[in-house]
């Protein structure tokens, strides 16, 4: 199946774009910036401008079996002033409507589009338990949301089912609510927001992309669905997990009063109450891999499967006998990860062959482009590339020191901001699964002071981006625990 696919480059759009490949599907994207979202999707994805003529976004929809359209400003950040309310219309209303037309003129139109939504569709509604059946609110929120709705549903056909994803609040490594979550809590500063009572309909970022190809696959559902987990919990709640998976305090309550001053009218939104609840997904027995907030969290937060130790403490020895670029660098850092994927050897590491895909696999905020690549990586092979550390633009050149086909490769940084860094791919195949082994000799500049800054700062950084890849990488080629890999009946 061939899949159009707007907001590619999101939040959700890059895991999706993951998993879509996983599941066999060839994706087309519809990006506003070619080379951005080349940079950010690697190789196996084909682009399509949005400022394209007509009859090429038409030509290419004919040629796709769905369309799934996530594409939309985000909604919380800044205040709605009217110049922003009308970029969240644009985005969405006006976006989808154009999609649609084309669609409608596609010959064959594409059998299925699963449009965005969100639960802000339902407003501040307390206590009340809230299905796809329940009413819509009247606010800003929610009108934005039936506008959205009305825009996907004039694509409904004998030919054509249409879905609308009303989507919580999505958590997940990489972006989305979580990062800006977990930002006060980060400085001993977490809390609730406003009184704590407000129900939060939270979904883990797994289980949205595997509840929206569930979708994608069930010719049964159509119209709106739910996205949000089977356990919304209040707001202090979440809370006190954030604070139990960060341990960090969590009793920094965020006054109504505060936040209207910085968000204006968003605020209300913000601090709405929705209990809602995935009762389609789970009429057609969608299987949930994260039903509790602390479960989903400490996955999210926790250290995952990085090790970072002093590398005098550990009995390891690098690929390469004896190499002289770690006798010159001298590393004093050891780091180790290990995941297991659901995937043939041979096709893992085609992947990671391809200079491209690495953007996949950085965590976004770090802007990673390359600007300049061996077409062919072997030993002696170089890429440059540039990116955001703590948000200081660095480049960074590789080399790759030793290549064996589908066993292991090494990269070492020749240029960027490590005094050392001699990173070692390394791939097995056990009982039909592919394990991928990462172990990173470094060391910073300036000796001790490079020590400290370590231990108060880079680690955690590695582990965070280290975890966000291993996410990736998951999305796209799955990942056992064998009872996790199909969540979808």
């Amino acid at each position: 199946m061939r899949v159009f696919l707007t907001g590619a480059t999101g939040f959700i759009g890059r895991a999706l774009v993951l998993a879509l490949h996983r599941q066999g599907y060839s994706v087309v994207a519809w990006v506003r910036s070619p080379g951005l979202a080349r940079a950010q999707l690697g190789e196996e994805v084909e682009l399509l401008p949005i400022d394209a003529d007509e009859s090429s976004l038409i030509s290419t929809l004919s040629k796709c079996e769905a369309v799934i359209n996530l594409a939309g400003e985000p909604i919380f950040g800044k205040r709605w002033t009217p110049a922003r309310r009308k970029a969240l219309v644009d985005s969405r209303v006006l976006l989808t409507a154009r999609l649609v037309r084309a669609l409608k003129q596609a010959e064959p139109p594409p059998a299925v589009l699963l449009s965005g939504s969100a639960v802000g569709y339902y407003g501040d509604r307390g206590e009340e338990r809230l299905g796809e059946e329940s009413s819509p609110s009247s606010d800003f929120l929610a009108r934005l949301c039936q506008d959205w709705e009305q825009a996907a549903m004039q694509a409904s056909s004998r030919k054509t089912r249409v879905v609308c994803l009303r989507t919580g609040i999505v958590l997940g490594h990489g972006g989305g609510a979580l990062k800006q979550m977990a930002l006060p809590f980060r400085f001993g500063l977490g809390g609730p927001l406003g009184s704590g009572s407000q129900f939060v309909p939270w979904i883990h970022l797994h289980d949205c992309i595997e509840m929206i190809l569930a979708t994608l696959e069930k010719p049964e559902l159509s119209g709106p669905v739910n996205i949000v987990g089977p356990a919304p919990v209040k707001h202090r709640e979440l809370a006190r997990a954030l604070g139990k998976a960060m341990r960090k305090p969590a009793f920094f309550r965020a006054p109504p009063a505060a936040l209207r001053t910085l968000l204006g009218q968003a605020a209300e939104s913000l601090c709405a109450s929705q209990k809602c609840y995935p009762d389609k997904a789970d009429a057609h027995g969608y299987r949930f891999r994260f039903q509790d907030i602390d479960e989903a969290l400490r996955d999210l937060l926790g250290p995952g499967d990085v090790h970072i130790g002093t590398l005098r403490r550990i009995n390891t020895q690098p690929l390469i006998d004896d190499p002289a670029y770690l006798k010159q660098r001298r590393p004093d850092t050891f780091l180790s990860t290990r995941t297991i994927l659901d995937a043939p050897l041979d096709s893992v590491f085609r992947f990671f062959s391809k200079p491209g895909n690495l953007g996949l696999l950085t965590p976004p905020e770090m802007n990673f482009t390359i600007q300049r690549a061996d077409s062919l990586l072997k030993a002696g092979a170089t890429i440059e590339y540039r990116l955001r550390v703590f948000g200081i633009p660095i480049g960074w050149r590789t080399r790759i020191e030793c290549w064996e086909d589908k066993r292991h490769f090494v990269d070492s940084q020749t240029r960027g901001p490590y005094r050392a860094w001699w990173h070692e791919h390394r791939f097995s195949e056990q009982n039909g699964c592919t394990v991928m082994e990462d172990r990173v000799y470094y060391a910073l500049p300036f000796r001790i002071l490079g020590r400290v800054l370590n231990r108060l700062l880079v680690a955690q950084q590695l582990r965070t981006t280290f975890n966000y890849r291993a996410a990736a990488i998951s999305f796209r080629f799955g990942s056992t625990p064998a009872e996790h890999r199909d969540q979808r009946k």
